[in-house]
């Protein structure tokens, strides 16, 4: 029988909340997702024909899978679901369930699990794709912790009222550092030179040989819509071949120290690596605080569940020696989500200080990068402190400049159309 095709959108006639446009440009219906799936019914076809399968075929698969889960939506139609974003909320809970039956079990899972995120980070950042796995895996994290802290530590008596209020009170101010942070890292737009805070730069000779009498590029700054030049304050960054680049794939003038995030596809001031998004200028202070409040409140939290099943039991020593924990199996699920947001907490915590030492000397993750590739900087403690010597102008100067370098890029908050 003929398959009747899919109902063409007309231009003004609005989307109900189960209705959406495929990936054809046809109207469709999310109770529609098992029809009219030719790519399938041949994949199936050539299974049981015992014939070999095309080569875009698990492509063209996942592609049809991703354009039809969707979930109903309020207003613009059906919105599509990220299929990264269903691993974490899968198999989390099962994984820690699992890890709680033996303590056998629980360090392979907890030996494990690190290693497979880690793994997939490494794909994704290396295939420069965007994915949504490491934001739904924090937010679910933080959101599981907390159900079970909830039900299993405050419903049973351990812990009081005034304790459940610090924890939810850091978790809803993590969430809010978090959302701040997403809301823009500052880009760079056609005209963006007048929207730098005072950041240094430099412009170093044309014929850079840092071994020439040991002599250093000369650093200047700049602040925002100032016309001076003076070394050391209000100067404009200088024209030159390397202080400024030309960015081929967003057509802007990048100003010194920006870069573009080829996961985002966007170019950003001064560029320092991408996370669950990209942190740049403008929400760099933000992801510190972020980063700052979740540890704060994992280790808090993390105290008390320890401290209920494990009363009799030194709360720094609970984790590695607590006899009889897994005598009960709730008691078991606290202990081994105590352990996984440990091993979170030391992740951050570690990434916490690398932050911290790089802004100490004005340095950004990606330029501490590049200087380690290009053998331009001095590496101590095991690539924890990388200084390229070119934009320190001292302990203090630097935290009083990433502290103030924001100011004046949310007034003028880029729409889409303005980022090229």
């Amino acid at each position: 029988m003929k398959k009747r095709a899919n109902k063409a959108l007309e231009p003004d006639e609005p989307l109900c909340c189960c209705e959406y446009v495929d990936r054809r440009g046809d109207r469709s219906h999310v109770a529609a997702c098992c029809c009219d799936c030719e790519d399938l019914d041949e994949a199936c076809d050539r299974w049981l024909k015992k014939e070999p399968q095309r080569t875009d075929s698990s492509s063209r698969l996942a592609a049809l899978v991703a354009d039809r889960l969707r979930v109903p939506w309020f207003w613009g139609g059906a919105r599509r679901v990220d299929l990264s974003v269903l691993p974490p909320l899968l198999l989390l809970p099962v994984l820690l369930h699992i890890a709680a039956l033996h303590f056998l079990l629980g360090i392979v899972v907890l030996t494990a699990l690190p290693v497979l995120v880690l793994w997939y980070y490494y794909v994704t950042h290396r295939k420069k794709g965007r994915t949504l796995f490491f934001l739904s895996l924090a937010l679910f994290s933080l959101g599981y912790m907390y159900y079970l802290f909830v039900t299993e530590v405050f419903l049973r008596g351990d812990v009081g009222l005034t304790q459940l209020c610090a924890v939810t009170t850091g978790l809803v101010l993590t969430l809010a550092a978090l959302v701040h942070t997403k809301r823009e890292p500052g880009y760079v737009l056609l005209h963006s030179a007048g929207l730098h805070s005072a950041v240094a730069y430099c412009s170093p000779p044309p014929d850079r040989d840092p071994a020439h009498n040991g002599a250093r590029p000369e650093v200047v700054t700049t602040s925002r819509g100032s016309g001076s030049e003076r070394p050391g304050q209000g100067a404009e960054p200088r024209e030159s071949g390397r202080s400024r680049s030309w960015c081929s794939v967003c057509r802007v003038e990048r100003p010194p120290r920006a870069g573009h995030c080829r996961i985002c596809g966007v170019c950003i001031l001064r560029l320092d690596h991408h996370c669950v998004c990209c942190v740049g200028q403008a929400n760099h202070r933000s992801f510190l605080l972020t980063l700052l409040l979740f540890l704060l409140t994992s280790l808090y939290g993390t105290s008390l569940v320890l401290s209920s099943v494990c009363p009799d039991q030194n709360r720094l020593t609970a984790l590695l020696y607590c006899p009889g924990v897994y005598n009960r199996f709730s008691s078991a699920l606290c202990f081994t989500c105590a352990w996984y947001s440990s091993i979170v907490t030391g992740g951050l915590l570690h990434l916490l200080a690398v932050q911290l030492v790089n802004v100490s000397y004005n340095v950004t993750e990606r330029e501490a990068r590049l200087a380690l590739r290009e053998k331009e900087a001095r590496s101590v403690c095991w690539g924890l402190v990388v200084d390229t010597g070119v934009y320190s102008r001292g302990f203090r100067s630097n935290w009083v400049e990433f502290l103030t370098m924001g100011q004046g890029l949310r007034a003028r908050s880029p729409r889409i159309t303005d980022v090229v």
